[in-house]
């Protein structure tokens, strides 16, 4: 893990702000999601993308009742 040497205050509703160099190195913009995850003792926070809930793929993917399913997963389960 990269050290930035970058320091944030918690406010009082528990938010952080991530400095504009970050969000543009990484392309995080206005009402985009991040994921948050917990590794150990670390909070983990990487920019959501949409996958298949069942191969990870980001491509060719549809929403079914809020969840993504590519298009290859989908042919299979028609198979079934």
């Amino acid at each position: 893990m990269k050290a930035t040497g970058i320091v944030r205050p918690v406010d009082g509703l528990g938010r952080i702000v991530l400095p504009i160099e970050l969000r543009k190195t990484l392309g995080i913009n206005p009402r985009d999601f991040l994921e948050i995850f917990l590794d150990e003792d670390k909070i983990v926070l990487r920019k959501y993308q949409k996958s298949c809930v069942f191969c990870k793929s980001e491509d060719g993917l549809t929403e079914f009742k809020g969840r993504c399913v590519c298009k290859s997963c989908l042919r299979e389960m028609e198979k079934r």
